[in-house]
């Protein structure tokens, strides 16, 4: 049977434009890793929509003077649209407040909360809040302004200062501001829910444990993932969390007590069950029948996997897992049919920062413009660039940067160089001396069965990265080949030996068509379109783009297409003249 994979990729707020940083983080990895898992030949679904709940929307929906509805229609759109631009697809692209999405959304997360309420895992408890009397409502963190207790910043927010960075608590904030009224708050009572992720604490530890070291079950988790989650446990231990908000615009919280009432659960326990819900969307989408999806979510031969940016780590390891473990029955965290299957690997990034031409490299900013929006760069260049280059520098294990003048170079110098040259130089060297057909490959010698035998090493090499999720390093492996193919072209001279021995000149060019076949494989879950166009040019047909076929060699007299342009030179002043 086919290897089975739920893959999802951070919800984001649909509150703002892409940029690079957001693709870096979690969409381009996780459309790398689907491509390539599909090319193996596995079943996989790729699950992602926008998250509509919760402050973010409300607070930019009151900044432009716009509803919430509207606000979070139009940005889940344009989300959709840059997501396309880029040749990132998903199965689906809902919304968890979106008019397709959010019946089913509520159903499932209100059947989440109730379940884990049942077996006792909820503390309903009194405590005080930042109220606005001026609204007549209790404010969200994000609604209150003031001077941060730690740095003094006048830019600080209810839960963490724009300056310092450190988390707030909002009734330490000095000098406290209410931007839904400008009046002053005031500290009232209010009742929530929380969770007990202090009685879910041991088991996290033990789960998470086992993610340390490569075993049969997979590789080992990155290091920031475990530091950041069962590093916490080991050092603070996990503190009950409240997942109810006094707040309308959301899930409303499932209960039969007045104290519920114009109460929403809390936008990070709703937002993970998205990727439930989007799934059993799309199930009803392709009338799979109405529990299908927990052939995907609760089945230990199917495994989950999550790719999410470095501040989505504590979600994704600790609650979102706590979660499901307060709705299972038995004790077994390998896996039991029927529950909730924990994720086989939570994949994250950390974050990029951008550095333009002539400046210090500065965090990505979307209040101060320091980015590079994805519509504004799908207005100039193809998606290929970009995809390559942010691969490139993935910041998979630290902190990188987007440096303009470094993604030209680097696709001047690497992409079209090296890659599109290669492929250039043999297709056209066939059209022009081989009648446009792969020439006999005769009888090879040891410099031949060399260049050979690395497409070989490189399709496991290749593949091995990627089964790991270590995807600048897959794309090494690739470019790696592309190099030792142009050195193989150098090395036999075809342009040298078409005057004296067409033999020896063909079966240089049949080798260097077999390493564009390989390479039209390895390329394709990193850069779609190129591997696309390689494919075209070799004629490759259903073979492609096959992982087991990738060293299937092009049979002798096959026809090739004419020659196309893989990779454009490029310029920073057309798309960052304003930088």
């Amino acid at each position: 049977m086919a290897r089975r994979f739920l893959v999802t990729a951070a919800l984001p707020y649909s509150n703002g434009r892409l940029h690079v940083g957001h693709i870096a983080g979690a969409y381009l990895p996780a459309d790398t890793y689907v491509r390539y898992l599909r090319a193996t030949g596995a079943d996989v679904r790729f699950i992602c929509g926008s998250d509509d709940n919760g402050v973010a929307a409300l607070k930019t929906a009151r900044e432009q003077n716009r509803s919430v509805e509207e606000l979070t229609a139009y940005y889940n759109e344009c989300q959709r649209r840059d997501f396309a631009g880029l040749g990132i697809h998903f199965d689906i692209y809902g919304g968890t407040h979106q008019p397709a999405y959010v019946r089913i959304h509520e159903k499932v997360s209100q059947d989440f909360f109730l379940r884990i309420h049942a077996k006792g895992f909820f503390t309903k408890r009194t405590t005080r809040q930042l109220y606005d009397p001026e609204a007549n409502q209790f404010l969200p963190d994000r609604f209150v302004r003031g001077k941060c207790p730690h740095c003094g910043s006048e830019r600080a927010f209810g839960d963490q200062c724009e300056e310092c960075g450190r988390a707030i608590d909002p009734q330490t904030l000095l000098n406290p501001v209410s931007l839904m009224s400008g009046a002053t708050p005031q500290l009232r009572e209010t009742v929530h829910w929380y969770l007990r992720l202090d009685r879910l604490q041991s088991k996290l530890a033990q789960w998470l444990s086992s993610k340390k070291d490569v075993t049969a079950a997979g590789a080992a988790w990155r290091a920031t993932v475990l530091n950041q989650s069962l590093g916490r446990i080991e050092a603070e231990g996990l503190p009950e969390r409240a997942m109810t908000r006094d707040l309308t615009w959301g899930v409303p919280v499932p209960l039969d007590d007045p104290d519920a009432k114009g109460k929403s659960l809390y936008v990070w326990f709703d937002a993970p069950i998205g990727y439930v819900s989007f799934t059993a969307a799309l199930c009803e989408r392709r009338r799979e029948g109405p529990n299908a999806y927990e052939s995907w979510w609760r089945d230990p031969d199917c495994k989950v996997v999550h790719f999410i940016g470095e501040d989505n780590i504590v979600f994704h390891a600790i609650t979102w897992p706590a979660m499901m473990l307060a709705t299972h029955d038995s004790d077994d965290l390998q896996g039991v049919r029927g529950e909730y299957q924990l994720p086989h690997n939570v994949v994250a990034n950390s974050f990029l920062n951008i550095k333009f031409p002539g400046q210090e490299e500065q965090k990505i900013s979307k209040s101060r413009g320091l980015a590079v929006w994805i519509e504004d760069y799908l207005k100039t260049f193809e998606p290929d660039p970009l995809r390559y280059y942010l691969t490139a520098i993935a910041p998979e294990n630290a902190r990188t940067a987007f440096d303009i003048d470094d993604f030209i170079a680097r696709n001047n110098g690497e992409l079209l160089n090296a890659f599109g040259n290669f492929f250039n130089r043999t297709i056209t060297f066939a059209h022009k001396y081989f009648e446009g057909k792969v020439p006999a490959a005769g009888k090879r010698d040891k410099q031949d069965e060399e260049q050979l035998q690395r497409c070989r090493e490189a399709v496991v090499k290749t593949g091995g990265e990627l089964e790991a999720c270590r995807f600048k390093a897959g794309l090494s492996e690739v470019m790696a080949l592309t190099r030792a193919g142009n050195l193989y072209f150098d090395a036999t001279k075809p342009f040298m030996s078409r005057k004296t021995d067409m033999e020896a000149c063909g079966r240089a060019i049949n080798v260097c068509l077999q390493t564009c076949r390989t390479l039209t494989t390895l390329i394709s879950p990193f850069l779609p379109a190129t591997g696309e166009n390689c494919a075209a040019m070799l004629r490759l047909g259903a073979d492609y783009p096959k992982w087991s076929a990738a060293t299937d060699e092009l049979p002798s007299g096959q026809p090739l297409a004419e020659a196309v342009i893989l990779v454009k030179k490029l310029d920073a002043k057309e798309l960052f003249s304003e930088a």
